[in-house]
């Protein structure tokens, strides 16, 4: 049975996989049904190339069919040994001969103009009849049904370019008179021929994605090597350090036992020998208490005199003693070294290189709420809306004295510190405002330059005007070319050094001028003014 069942797929059909029908061997060496074979250079017959349908090598002019008599008698010998009911009767998933009665035979063909599937009897006429040979036979389907009109029950056999729709001739009539039509035929020339491209496409496509993959793959290899290094690093580094500790804590222990032993010894003597001194004078007493109730006067006068050189002293003798306070020192010496500890292994961030933010969306995900501290605002400048807004007064306006408070210039710091990454937008009116980034250290009494947004290394101003804008850091001045609006994004990266400024409108961002430095502590932003009416405000972005 394996061996009948290779020999009928080894003598079939690849294009309508049935068992060859008047088989024909074309040059390639490869054979078909003839009518199958034909069926597929017809629709070739516009570009004059035609193919073999299996290996697609190409012929031109289109090649002569000879019928191939050895696989024909080959084929016409196994229809005759092979079992009927395999070979012939429909089974629950076949398609079932339209014309035959009784029990149905297996189709062979369907054609697309008789909407109909024929067994191998029933299909003779196709290959016999002149007006048949013209249909179009295929391999047999269940859904002949699709090639009919609903409408006028006729074979769907064209195609409305304009409309991208299929139907039969008498739709163009009504449905699509003056689009542009054709047969579905030709259409599907068309189609197909365009199928190498398309293929070509896909293959392209299939290449950068499976390279896109791979890459991915790598990425994601790299990143889970890379943290179990860093795991592994990390343990041998806390491992090195807990070992270090716990002999710093035996050295520790074994100066404080020495130092212990150090001490100890003259205490330990002087209490050796005040001992003895007591139970010396407790035999005293007690020699003294029996004395006293001595009768015989000669012995009362000789016992007494052997008494009296444990009775010369009766002062009480003076003991120096050290600090209370002992090992003070080392205590307080350990105690600090642990905070010293606790301040430098403070929480471990790990933090991933900074992902490049390319849209607003990107930005705002970092918005930072931020407001204006108080206590630095100068005399002529006003707060308002919650102390988000900035106002270049004429008149002071009497705030208290503070140490922070910036004395002679036109400037006002934040009240928040910022650090990791921040992002916030300012919107300025007037004649110019400086944008500032700045360390809380800036000196805030005097004119000099210690004291102005960007004549100083602690300090980072963006100067605006109606115009043009300027950067300023330390006193040197760098020119910025970008478009003058009223709204300006600043972004920051504590940890990564980055401080960058940014134009900004409702759909786009263009960047101004980017920093890349090393930032040591958290940094406050804050404005600066020059001219009176002057105002700018942090704007609230969630």
């Amino acid at each position: 049975m394996a061996q009948r069942a290779l020999d009928q797929e080894a003598f079939s059909c690849s294009v309508c996989l049935d068992l060859l029908k008047d088989p024909v061997t074309i040059p390639c060496g490869h054979s078909y049904c003839r009518n199958c074979v034909q069926q597929h250079w017809d629709q070739e017959d516009e570009k004059q190339l035609y193919s073999c349908p299996e290996c697609r090598l190409s012929f031109s002019p289109r090649p002569a069919l000879g019928k191939n008599i050895i696989l024909a008698a080959v084929v016409e010998q196994m229809k005759k040994t092979a079992p009927p009911a395999a070979l012939y009767y429909a089974g629950p998933e076949d398609v079932s001969c339209d014309v035959c009665t009784g029990r149905k035979l297996r189709a062979v063909q369907s054609c697309l103009q008789c909407v109909a599937s024929y067994c191998e009897r029933h299909l003779q006429p196709h290959y016999e009849a002149a007006a048949l040979k013209k249909h179009q036979l295929v391999a047999p389907s269940h859904r002949l049904q699709e090639n009919t009109c609903s409408q006028h029950d006729k074979v769907i056999e064209m195609f409305c370019r304009s409309d991208q729709q299929l139907f039969c001739y008498l739709c163009s009539v009504d449905q699509h008179k003056g689009h542009d039509i054709v047969t579905s035929a030709s259409e599907r020339a068309q189609r197909q021929a365009e199928l190498p491209a398309r293929r070509a496409l896909l293959l392209q496509s299939l290449q950068h994605k499976e390279t896109d993959l791979k890459r991915l793959q790598q990425e994601a290899q790299d990143i889970r090597s890379s943290a179990q290094t860093a795991v592994q690093r990390s343990n041998d580094s806390f491992r090195d350090m807990a070992l270090l500790l716990d002999k710093r804590r035996s050295e520790v222990e074994q100066q404080i036992r020495s130092q212990e032993d150090t001490q100890l010894s003259p205490v330990q003597e002087l209490q050796d020998q005040l001992q003895q001194d007591v139970r010396g004078l407790k035999r005293s007493l007690s020699e003294l208490d029996t004395l006293e109730f001595t009768q015989d006067h000669n012995q009362f006068i000789q016992r007494y005199a052997s008494l009296s050189s444990h009775t010369q002293s009766t002062e009480p003798a003076t003991i120096h003693t050290g600090d209370r306070g002992y090992f003070e020192e080392v205590t307080r010496a350990v105690s600090k070294l642990r905070d010293t500890l606790q301040l430098t292994l403070g929480p471990v961030q790990v933090l991933l290189p900074p992902a490049e933010l390319s849209s607003r969306e990107d930005f705002l995900y970092y918005s930072t709420e931020i407001t204006l501290d108080p206590n630095t605002v100068y005399k002529y400048l006003s707060l308002s809306d919650e102390n988000r807004r900035i106002t270049n007064m004429r008149e002071d306006q009497s705030y208290p004295d503070h140490p922070d408070r910036f004395s002679d210039l036109w400037q006002v710091l934040s009240r928040e510190s910022l650090t990791g990454r921040c992002y916030w937008e300012v919107e300025w009116s007037g004649g110019c405002v400086y944008i500032a980034v700045s360390y809380r250290e800036i000196q805030r009494k005097g004119y000099a330059d210690e004291c102005g947004f960007g004549d100083n290394d602690k300090s980072w101003a963006l100067f605006c005007d109606k115009t043009s804008y300027s950067f300023w850091f330390n006193k040197v001045l760098s020119q910025v070319s970008g478009p003058v609006r009223s709204r300006i994004g600043v972004y920051l990266d504590h940890s990564a050094g980055v401080l960058a400024f940014y134009s900004v409108s409702e759909s786009t961002m263009s960047l101004l001028h980017r920093v890349q430095t090393r930032f040591t502590r958290p940094l406050y932003t804050g404005f600066g003014f020059d001219h009176t009416g002057d105002t700018a405000h942090f704007l609230k972005l969630k």
